[in-house]
């Protein structure tokens, strides 16, 4: 059937290539693996509904099974002048014939279609994106515990501030990427609408069961208000922004490892499968992977920008604006993301930092001194005074080539009756140790607990999300494999045709955190890791 009806021509060529592209293998197989896997909830809800005759669905199920379990390669080099999905419900029509293949339409448009497409490919993403945060967030725990005891300074402002530990600065870094895994977390959790059912704009008269697509698909609920359904997309803005705050504090950990690799820092220490030389400098050893992890950030943000940019002041309505210019810009920034996740595992997992040094740097850093002021506080000095007196006392090493304070003098009548001891000036890992307060690196052990704990809700949750999808494939494999097997036959005999049916183009979103990874313990964590550095190769 040529045309709608209303229309008897269809775009140039050229113009089509704008406005469709050029979808090749890969595409086709992406886009129809989603839209099938709609197709089949659809025609089990309109046969249970008893708006598609069970023959009808079985022969519709049957030849979408095929193609699926091809791969869609019969579909290659057909022409697509309306785009790939009406190019696909063509191949049906002429396959099976409008009594059959024209009845896969009814009840819905390509609006809540493509809308519900871009749902199930998010919530793929956005597991497989949550899962790779929580391994690096293991990773990152691990490391903070086996580095608690190496002392460095944290640093204001790039000077020298107060003495802290690796494994602190670590679980800092921890502890900010713990709410980005919850961002990304709240967004999968608000995925809950099935946008199928909201037809054109305005739901339909016919009587569908949106609730049971729903389910079939791996959603607890059904469209709440139809135009809302096809108009909105703000979902993805949300997952850019939650992934996009991920890379920033990647970013950010990236440009500290980076400085802190430099021969004038000398802090960190990378193996060479993690650093590559130059085509002209023999000399070089660059840690070049660190700069990937800071670009993809941008990309990130661009592409929330972009998102925004397209939304900004279009209609309340299904428009291209939203949901393909806007919805476009999103999938490379989560693939972005994810690249940077992945990066990052081998690189804080194999990073070595360097005590004497860092140690060195600190006590030449006189990081002790604030320490120093406060104790002088505790024996009755004014703080600011204290403050002045300390200051006094670096600036006095400065000029003399110390490198560490060995006295402080107090003016007479400043201290309280016991009056400081200059032999107690505190060590590093004392002051360390004693700021154990406002979350200060003495409570590096507590914050670790806290966060693993953090860590095994996150894998609870993610797991929650990946059984309800596990479980919609499997009734809607049971649903499928039903209505294929011929009548009669005991329900024990549709389990191939329902493997079939779903074999191959499903949701297929790869693991992240294995059961038990983020129960905190050393092995867990370490295994994470282990998993993560197999797969990365040499640069």
């Amino acid at each position: 059937m040529s045309g709608t009806g209303r229309l008897t021509a269809t775009l140039g060529p050229r113009t089509r290539r704008v406005v469709y592209g050029e979808s090749g293998p890969e595409d086709i197989r992406r886009e129809l693996g989603a839209t099938t896997t709609v197709d089949l909830a659809h025609v089990v809800m309109l046969t249970e509904c008893g708006l598609l005759p069970r023959e009808a669905a079985a022969a519709l199920l049957r030849r979408i099974t095929a193609l699926r379990a091809d791969g869609f390669t019969s579909l290659y080099e057909l022409p697509a002048p309306r785009g790939l999905y009406l190019m696909y419900e063509g191949h049906l029509v002429a396959e099976l014939g409008a009594e059959v293949g024209g009845k896969l339409h009814t009840g819905r448009s390509r609006n809540d279609i493509k809308a519900t497409v871009t749902a199930l490919r998010l919530r793929a993403e956005l597991t497989d994106l949550l899962g790779e945060v929580l391994r690096l967030q293991a990773v990152l725990l691990s490391r903070a515990r086996a580095h608690r005891s190496v002392v460095m300074p944290v640093y204001t402002h790039f000077q020298p501030a107060m003495p802290v530990s690796y494994g602190y600065y670590l679980a800092g870094i921890a502890t900010a990427l713990d709410r980005d895994a919850d961002a990304l977390g709240h967004v999968l959790d608000h995925l809950d609408r099935c946008p199928l059912g909201a037809g054109a704009v305005a739901g339909t008269d016919l009587p569908i069961d949106p609730d049971r697509t729903a389910e079939l698909l791996g959603f607890p609920h059904g469209p709440l208000h139809a135009t809302d359904a096809v108009a909105a997309r703000d979902t993805m803005l949300r997952a850019v922004a939650a992934a996009a705050s991920a890379a920033l504090t990647l970013s950010r950990l990236a440009t500290d490892l980076q400085l802190w690799s430099t021969q004038e820092f000398a802090f960190v220490e990378f193996p060479e499968r993690l650093v590559g030389g130059s085509s002209a400098m023999p000399q070089k050893r660059n840690a070049f992977l660190l700069e990937h992890v800071k670009a993809k950030a941008a990309l990130a943000v661009g592409a929330w920008t972009a998102s925004a940019a397209a939304m900004k002041s279009t209609p309340f309505t299904n428009s291209i604006e939203v949901g393909t210019e806007a919805v476009g810009a999103g999938w490379p920034a989560l693939a972005a993301v994810r690249d940077s996740v992945l990066l990052t595992q081998p690189l804080v997992g194999g990073a070595r930092p360097v005590r004497a040094r860092m140690e060195q740097r600190a006590r030449e850093g006189f990081v002790t001194a604030t320490v120093i002021a406060n104790r002088l506080v505790a024996r009755g000095v004014p703080f600011r005074t204290a403050h002045h007196v300390v200051g006094e006392a670096v600036r006095e090493a400065v000029e003399s080539g110390a490198t560490e304070l060995t006295r402080i003098t107090v003016p007479e009548g400043a201290a309280g009756p016991a009056g400081p001891s200059a032999t107690e000036l505190p060590s590093l890992r004392e002051v360390v140790d004693s700021h154990d307060r406002g979350g200060g690196p003495g409570e590096c052990d507590r914050t670790v607990h806290v966060l693993t704990g953090r860590l095994a809700a996150h894998g609870r949750r993610l797991t929650a999300h990946r059984d309800r999808a596990a479980e919609a494939e499997r009734l809607l494999g049971e649903a499928v494999g039903a209505l294929m097997a011929p009548d009669g036959v005991p329900g024990g005999a549709s389990e191939g045709a329902s493997e079939r049916a779903l074999g191959g183009a499903s949701e297929g979103a790869p693991e992240g955190v294995p059961d038990g990874a983020p129960d905190g313990s050393p092995d867990a964590a370490t295994g994470v890791h282990a998993a993560s550095e197999r797969t990365e190769g040499a640069p």
